[in-house]
Protein backbone atom coordinates (compact mmCIF):
# COMPACT_ATOMS: atom_id res chain seq x y z
CA UNK A 1 0.00 0.00 0.00
CA UNK A 2 1.15 3.71 -0.99
CA UNK A 3 2.47 5.36 2.37
CA UNK A 4 0.72 8.96 1.73
CA UNK A 5 2.03 11.86 3.56
CA UNK A 6 0.47 14.91 5.24
CA UNK A 7 -3.65 15.62 5.30
CA UNK A 8 -3.62 12.86 2.60
CA UNK A 9 -1.80 9.93 4.89
CA UNK A 10 -3.81 11.05 8.24
CA UNK A 11 -6.87 10.60 6.88
CA UNK A 12 -6.20 6.90 5.15
CA UNK A 13 -4.97 6.08 8.73
CA UNK A 14 -7.54 7.22 10.51
CA UNK A 15 -8.56 5.02 13.42
CA UNK A 16 -12.68 5.86 12.98
CA UNK A 17 -15.20 7.44 11.76
CA UNK A 18 -15.11 10.40 14.21
CA UNK A 19 -11.26 10.61 13.48
CA UNK A 20 -12.23 10.97 9.67
CA UNK A 21 -14.69 13.87 10.43
CA UNK A 22 -12.39 15.61 12.35
CA UNK A 23 -9.09 15.22 10.23
CA UNK A 24 -11.28 16.73 6.91
CA UNK A 25 -12.52 19.54 9.26
CA UNK A 26 -9.19 20.49 9.68
CA UNK A 27 -8.28 20.38 5.86
CA UNK A 28 -11.37 21.60 4.52
CA UNK A 29 -9.75 25.47 3.64
CA UNK A 30 -6.77 23.88 1.86
CA UNK A 31 -8.31 20.08 0.55
CA UNK A 32 -8.76 21.39 -3.09
CA UNK A 33 -5.38 23.19 -3.63
CA UNK A 34 -3.89 20.27 -2.26
CA UNK A 35 -5.57 17.88 -4.72
CA UNK A 36 -5.22 19.67 -7.59
CA UNK A 37 -1.54 19.12 -7.17
CA UNK A 38 -2.02 15.97 -6.47
CA UNK A 39 -3.82 15.53 -10.13
CA UNK A 40 -6.80 14.54 -8.68
CA UNK A 41 -8.91 12.49 -11.16
CA UNK A 42 -12.48 10.93 -9.37
CA UNK A 43 -14.25 13.72 -9.83
CA UNK A 44 -14.19 13.80 -13.62
CA UNK A 45 -14.36 10.41 -14.27
CA UNK A 46 -17.40 10.07 -11.93
CA UNK A 47 -19.16 13.14 -13.95
CA UNK A 48 -18.34 11.74 -17.09
CA UNK A 49 -19.77 7.97 -16.77
CA UNK A 50 -22.61 9.70 -14.91
CA UNK A 51 -23.56 12.11 -17.83
CA UNK A 52 -22.96 8.76 -20.11
CA UNK A 53 -25.57 7.15 -18.39
CA UNK A 54 -28.34 9.57 -16.23
CA UNK A 55 -29.94 11.89 -18.91
CA UNK A 56 -29.15 16.02 -18.34
CA UNK A 57 -31.94 17.62 -16.14
CA UNK A 58 -32.77 14.21 -14.00
CA UNK A 59 -33.32 15.59 -10.65
CA UNK A 60 -32.59 15.26 -7.76
CA UNK A 61 -29.14 13.76 -7.55
CA UNK A 62 -27.10 13.26 -4.35
CA UNK A 63 -23.37 13.62 -3.86
CA UNK A 64 -22.72 11.09 -1.38
CA UNK A 65 -18.97 12.03 0.33
CA UNK A 66 -19.41 15.47 -1.40
CA UNK A 67 -16.88 17.13 0.51
CA UNK A 68 -16.07 20.89 -0.35
CA UNK A 69 -18.17 20.70 -3.57
CA UNK A 70 -16.23 20.00 -6.44
CA UNK A 71 -18.51 17.55 -8.37
CA UNK A 72 -21.22 19.83 -7.30
CA UNK A 73 -20.23 22.80 -9.56
CA UNK A 74 -19.61 20.67 -12.47
CA UNK A 75 -22.99 18.45 -12.01
CA UNK A 76 -24.47 21.94 -12.14
CA UNK A 77 -22.88 22.94 -15.93
CA UNK A 78 -23.43 19.91 -17.14
CA UNK A 79 -27.19 19.95 -16.27
CA UNK A 80 -28.04 18.55 -13.29
CA UNK A 81 -30.12 21.08 -11.65
CA UNK A 82 -30.78 19.79 -8.18
CA UNK A 83 -28.22 18.42 -6.39
CA UNK A 84 -28.11 17.24 -2.82
CA UNK A 85 -24.61 16.99 -0.45
CA UNK A 86 -24.10 14.24 1.75
CA UNK A 87 -20.68 14.27 3.91
CA UNK A 88 -19.31 13.56 7.44
CA UNK A 89 -17.42 16.39 7.45
CA UNK A 90 -19.39 19.11 8.39
CA UNK A 91 -16.15 21.63 8.18
CA UNK A 92 -15.69 20.26 4.15
CA UNK A 93 -19.68 20.72 4.35
CA UNK A 94 -19.26 24.18 5.02
CA UNK A 95 -16.87 25.11 2.05
CA UNK A 96 -19.48 23.26 -0.01
CA UNK A 97 -22.58 25.35 1.19
CA UNK A 98 -20.61 28.57 0.94
CA UNK A 99 -20.14 27.91 -2.89
CA UNK A 100 -24.29 28.01 -3.17
CA UNK A 101 -24.62 25.40 -5.53
CA UNK A 102 -26.65 22.31 -3.15
CA UNK A 103 -29.94 22.16 -2.46
CA UNK A 104 -29.59 20.64 0.59
CA UNK A 105 -26.56 20.06 2.87
CA UNK A 106 -26.69 16.25 5.41
CA UNK A 107 -23.89 16.36 7.50
CA UNK A 108 -24.09 12.20 7.92
CA UNK A 109 -21.67 8.72 7.54
CA UNK A 110 -22.20 6.66 4.94
CA UNK A 111 -22.49 2.99 5.83
CA UNK A 112 -25.49 3.23 8.38
CA UNK A 113 -29.07 3.79 7.78
CA UNK A 114 -29.59 6.92 5.85
CA UNK A 115 -32.83 9.56 6.65
CA UNK A 116 -34.30 9.02 2.72
CA UNK A 117 -37.13 7.38 1.41
CA UNK A 118 -36.67 4.69 -1.02
CA UNK A 119 -36.61 6.01 -4.40
CA UNK A 120 -35.52 9.34 -3.40
CA UNK A 121 -33.01 10.12 -6.09
CA UNK A 122 -32.80 10.17 -9.80
CA UNK A 123 -29.27 9.35 -9.33
CA UNK A 124 -26.19 9.06 -6.95
CA UNK A 125 -22.50 9.89 -7.32
CA UNK A 126 -19.90 9.00 -5.04
CA UNK A 127 -16.43 9.51 -6.06
CA UNK A 128 -13.26 9.18 -3.41
CA UNK A 129 -15.07 7.64 -0.80
CA UNK A 130 -14.77 4.01 -1.31
CA UNK A 131 -11.39 3.95 -0.41
CA UNK A 132 -8.56 3.33 2.39
CA UNK A 133 -10.28 3.78 5.81
CA UNK A 134 -13.53 5.68 4.41
CA UNK A 135 -16.37 3.42 3.39
CA UNK A 136 -16.52 0.35 2.37
CA UNK A 137 -19.31 -2.36 0.69
CA UNK A 138 -21.32 -2.07 3.83
CA UNK A 139 -22.98 0.81 2.19
CA UNK A 140 -24.26 -0.24 -1.04
CA UNK A 141 -27.39 -1.36 0.33
CA UNK A 142 -28.51 1.89 1.03
CA UNK A 143 -27.37 3.78 -1.67
CA UNK A 144 -29.57 1.17 -3.78
CA UNK A 145 -32.45 1.69 -1.42
CA UNK A 146 -32.64 5.71 -1.89
CA UNK A 147 -31.95 5.16 -5.61
CA UNK A 148 -35.23 5.46 -7.82
CA UNK A 149 -35.86 2.90 -10.44
CA UNK A 150 -34.67 2.69 -13.34
CA UNK A 151 -31.64 5.19 -11.66
CA UNK A 152 -27.85 5.49 -11.60
CA UNK A 153 -25.48 5.10 -9.21
CA UNK A 154 -21.96 6.05 -9.87
CA UNK A 155 -18.94 4.88 -7.82
CA UNK A 156 -15.36 5.25 -7.91
CA UNK A 157 -13.43 2.30 -5.35
CA UNK A 158 -10.04 1.59 -4.62
CA UNK A 159 -8.54 -1.43 -5.94
CA UNK A 160 -7.89 -2.92 -2.52
CA UNK A 161 -11.22 -2.84 -1.55
CA UNK A 162 -12.87 -3.98 -4.78
CA UNK A 163 -10.49 -6.91 -3.77
CA UNK A 164 -11.03 -7.24 -0.57
CA UNK A 165 -14.70 -7.95 -1.11
CA UNK A 166 -16.52 -5.00 -2.85
CA UNK A 167 -16.51 -7.07 -5.75
CA UNK A 168 -18.14 -9.66 -4.12
CA UNK A 169 -20.63 -7.54 -2.78
CA UNK A 170 -21.50 -6.39 -5.80
CA UNK A 171 -21.65 -9.39 -7.79
CA UNK A 172 -24.55 -10.08 -4.86
CA UNK A 173 -26.52 -6.88 -5.54
CA UNK A 174 -26.55 -8.10 -9.64
CA UNK A 175 -27.59 -11.59 -8.87
CA UNK A 176 -30.24 -10.83 -6.70
CA UNK A 177 -31.85 -8.60 -9.11
CA UNK A 178 -31.53 -5.12 -7.27
CA UNK A 179 -29.37 -3.53 -9.61
CA UNK A 180 -27.27 -3.88 -12.89
CA UNK A 181 -23.81 -3.19 -14.39
CA UNK A 182 -23.65 -0.63 -17.26
CA UNK A 183 -20.30 -0.01 -17.02
CA UNK A 184 -16.57 -0.38 -15.35
CA UNK A 185 -13.71 1.48 -16.05
CA UNK A 186 -10.17 -0.43 -15.77
CA UNK A 187 -7.79 0.54 -13.03
CA UNK A 188 -6.77 4.21 -13.49
CA UNK A 189 -4.43 5.90 -10.88
CA UNK A 190 -6.69 8.70 -9.27
CA UNK A 191 -3.80 10.94 -7.93
CA UNK A 192 -0.67 10.76 -10.57
CA UNK A 193 0.53 13.32 -8.37
CA UNK A 194 1.10 11.42 -5.38
CA UNK A 195 3.62 8.23 -6.17
CA UNK A 196 2.56 4.71 -5.71
CA UNK A 197 -1.12 5.70 -5.51
CA UNK A 198 -3.13 2.18 -5.38
CA UNK A 199 -5.49 1.95 -8.62
CA UNK A 200 -9.16 2.55 -8.48
CA UNK A 201 -12.26 1.87 -10.79
CA UNK A 202 -14.86 3.24 -11.33
CA UNK A 203 -18.88 1.46 -11.79
CA UNK A 204 -21.76 3.16 -13.09
CA UNK A 205 -24.84 0.87 -11.93
CA UNK A 206 -28.70 1.06 -12.81
CA UNK A 207 -31.20 0.55 -10.20
CA UNK A 208 -33.33 -2.39 -11.37
CA UNK A 209 -37.11 -1.00 -12.10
Amino acid sequence: MAQHHGHLGAVYDAAGPQEVAALYDRWAETYESEMARAGYRHPAIGVALLARHLPRGARPLLDAGAGTGLLGEWLEIVGYPEVEALDISAGMLEVARAKGIYARCHNLPLGAALPFRDGAFAGIISTGVFTTGHVGAEALPELLRICRPGGVIVLTVKESLWQGGFAVSLEAAVASGRAGLAEMTEPYVSMPGEPGTTPSRAVALRVTP
